[in-house]
């Protein structure tokens, strides 16, 4: 279901009436619509997906709440990377099984070897796959760190990995934010609904109205590249930029404002990223969400800044080449990720020695 689709205009009043007016002094009903609503929002492209998100709520439920059980930390991580490779395979399967087929295929064929693409499947990406394993993903970390307590409310889990309003588009949300508002009471606040309104609005037209009006010139300009001037490739390259700014942004917008018209509030996406002064600040105003996700679960983890200048540059290079790779399923994301590595390597070189002249 699109956000901006006639089903979602009906189906949004629906679950609100539902939610407030004849649930609102029962907590676990009310989780329960929001799971039911996440289902029924989640499957109205293909039913088939749900099996793949109830799975992977089912698996990290289970070894979220063994994680603690566990004497010594040696099984304590073997359970939590039970967790990470799972949600991993699952993903890698479904994102990425063809892609390095294909690139097998390529490779022998470079060198003179043909050979029949049997291997190949047709499968279907299920939406939003990239975005829940890792909002689930974080669940289990964060319990193996100590920073969150496991949950027994499965249906309050279950709620929190399939919350329909960020589901396909993020933000990606964290355990620590998100579950505790699930657990606990909400309570209907006007300006709160006012303020998700004025979101939605927002995000609507910056959707609708500038991302699909900018969209069909994009796509003949970058279609036909080779019939127009520089001039008009320039203004094609801009056209993009505002074009998928307003798509993500926008869809960010409504998660956002939806989640507001339920009580809770999820963390900002997007902060002006083009009004960044360079592409280290960039980074740090475009799809937040994402980028603080691989900074605290990946970069960090690698050694983050602390290790020395070099490990630093290979840990900055491993974190966009991933990035790049989570994007898309495409060479072309690979060198994008590249590219902007090299791109965020003077920034961070600056930086380092400001600080430590400081």
């Amino acid at each position: 279901m699109l956000f901006n689709s006639i089903e979602f205009l009906l189906f949004l009043p629906i679950v609100f009436v539902f939610y407030w007016f004849v649930l609102n002094t029962n907590l676990k009903a009310q989780n329960s619509l929001i799971l039911i609503s996440s289902y029924v929002f989640y499957g109205w492209w293909d039913f088939r997906f749900l099996s793949l998100i109830f799975l992977s709520t089912i698996v990290d439920y289970i070894i979220g709440l063994n994680i603690p059980k566990q004497d010594s930390d040696k099984k304590q991580k073997f359970l939590l990377w039970c967790s990470v490779l799972f949600n991993l395979s699952v993903l890698g399967f479904f994102k990425y099984y063809n892609f390095f087929v294909d690139s097998w295929i390529d490779l022998f064929s470079s060198v003179g070897y043909e050979i029949k693409s049997v291997w190949t499947l047709n499968i279907i990406l299920p939406v939003g796959i990239s975005f829940y394993t890792f909002q689930t993903m974080s669940y289990t970390i964060d319990i193996y760190r100590k920073k969150l307590e496991p949950t027994k409310d499965f249906i309050s889990f279950a709620s929190f990995v399939s919350f329909f309003p960020q589901l396909v588009a993020g933000p990606i949300e964290r355990a620590t934010n998100l579950l505790p508002q699930i657990l606990n009471k909400r309570e209907f606040k006007y300006e709160q609904g006012v303020q998700g309104l004025r979101l939605i609005l927002w995000g609507m037209f910056k959707k609708v109205v500038i991302a699909d009006s900018l969209a069909p010139m994009v796509d003949d300009i970058f279609s036909y590249y080779q019939d127009f001037g520089g001039g008009t490739l320039w203004l094609g390259a801009i056209y993009f930029a505002f074009q998928i700014y307003c798509d993500f942004s926008g869809y960010s917008d409504i998660a956002i404002g939806t989640s507001k018209l339920f009580g809770f509030e999820l963390m900002s996406n997007f902060k002006f990223p083009y009004f960044s002064r360079n592409i280290g600040e960039f980074w740090r105003r475009w799809h937040i969400s994402l980028s603080t996700w691989f900074r605290d679960y990946l970069y960090i983890p690698l050694g983050g800044s602390q290790e020395g200048k070099w490990k630093s540059i290979r840990n900055i290079f491993i974190i966009f080449l991933v990035s790049g790779f989570w994007h898309g399923a495409n060479l072309t994301f690979i060198f994008w990720g590249l590219f902007h590595s090299i791109l965020f390597l003077p920034s961070f070189i600056f930086n380092t020695k400001r600080k430590n002249n400081n």
